[in-house]
Parts: structure tokens; sequence; C-alpha cells
């Protein structure tokens, strides 16, 4: 028998934390497949063990599906709400500008692909923009070009690029987002606040649009 036990009448929903740890990397682990899968859903699945078992995969079973699910839970990657979520609709160049405001102390954000265009922004001027996500776009392909040093020999995982003050802290930061196949950037004027209710929208909105 099962030492867990699921609370009824909630319905799975990823925290700030858990969409911001789904799209930083390529790497692959069971608690990233199963955060991926949940941001592919157009509304917030009801927690149960079937469900548990539709978004871990075939692979499952029940007790692997709670361990997963608990794994999640202390790390603060999940929550459950107590009323149905629906995915943020509508174009995403009428929506994401929105999310993209709250997710810098100054406003300023941009999304761009990795070839330097950029898709939504909030707060820059259209000339800045451009030539901040071809900016982006050339640190992305350093990036992978030098992973190797960065994470195989000095052991950083991260792929964010920042450019600093004299006191290390971040003037605009490059941060990549990592969508089904797609590859993006998020720049940010200032501090990053990822860890606002947002971020899950903005990794919501482009999960549904770039992962079918």
């Amino acid at each position: 028998m099962s030492k867990y036990r699921l609370v009824e009448g909630l319905y799975l929903y990823p925290t700030p934390a858990g969409a911001y740890y789904a799209v930083s990397s390529t790497e692959d682990d069971k608690p990233r497949r199963f955060l991926k899968q949940l941001l592919q859903q157009r509304q917030t699945p009801s927690l149960t063990i079937e469900n548990l078992l539709m978004l871990q995969g075939e692979s499952a079973d029940e007790e692997k599906a709670f361990e997963l699910l608990h794994h999640c839970q202390k790390l603060g990657w999940v929550q459950g709400l107590t009323e149905v979520k629906e995915f943020p609709s509508g174009a995403l160049e009428d929506i994401l500008p929105g999310f993209l405001k709250k997710i810098s102390e100054t406003g300023k954000v941009l999304l761009a692909d990795d070839q330097g265009f950029y898709l939504a922004l909030s707060g820059f001027a259209h000339e800045v923009a451009e030539e901040l996500s071809a900016l982006g776009a050339e640190i992305s392909t350093l990036h992978m070009r030098r992973s190797g040093l960065l994470i195989s020999n000095m052991g950083l995982g991260s792929h964010a690029w920042a450019v600093v003050n004299a006191a290390g802290k971040s003037q605009v930061g490059f941060w990549p987002v990592f969508i089904g196949k797609n590859r993006f950037v998020i720049t940010v004027s200032g501090t990053p606040h990822f860890n606002q209710p947002e971020f899950v929208s903005l990794a919501w909105a482009l999960s549904i649009r770039y992962s079918e």
C-alpha cells in the first residue's frame, strides 16, 4: 500500500520555480519531462493518479508517480490550485508584453528567437530591442560553442549571461528558454523577477504554441 495520499479537489499547476526549471535547460530528466508535459496541457489537470501517470509517461507506475510528484512538491516546483485554470489564450503579440513587463524590476524585457528577431517586448525602444535581440543570439551561439568548458570543466549549469557592474550586479541579462525544439532568449534590464506568476503564464503560452 502506498504511503502517499492525494488531496482531493486540486488541480496541478507549476510554480514559477517549476516553470523556470522546465524551460531553462535542454538536459533531460524525469522532473523536467513531467513539468514540460504539465505546461503543454490546455487547462490545469485535476490531481488524480490517472493524470499523474499520463503526465509522467507510459513507463510510470503508481508508486513512482507519487514519488516524482512528492519530489517536485518538496522542491517547490508544483502547486495545487482549488479552481481549474485555462491556458493563456490570444495572439502572442497581444498577451506576451504584459507577462514580460512583470518579470523585471525595471519593466524592460524582450523575448527573441535564436536568430536574433524579437517576438515581444516591454519598455525597450524598437531600435534597442533589435540590437539586444541580435546580441542575445550571438551570446547563445558563443555559449553553445564553449559549453564544454563552462558545464563540464567548471560545473556551471546556468545558460544565462549578463553584463554586470562593478558590484557584480546584472545590468542586462540574457536568459535562454528552451521550448520543444526552439530556443528563445529573454533579455532583462536589471534584476529579473522570474518568481512571479506571470513567468508561469509566459512559459505556458510558449509551450502551447511551440511544443506542438
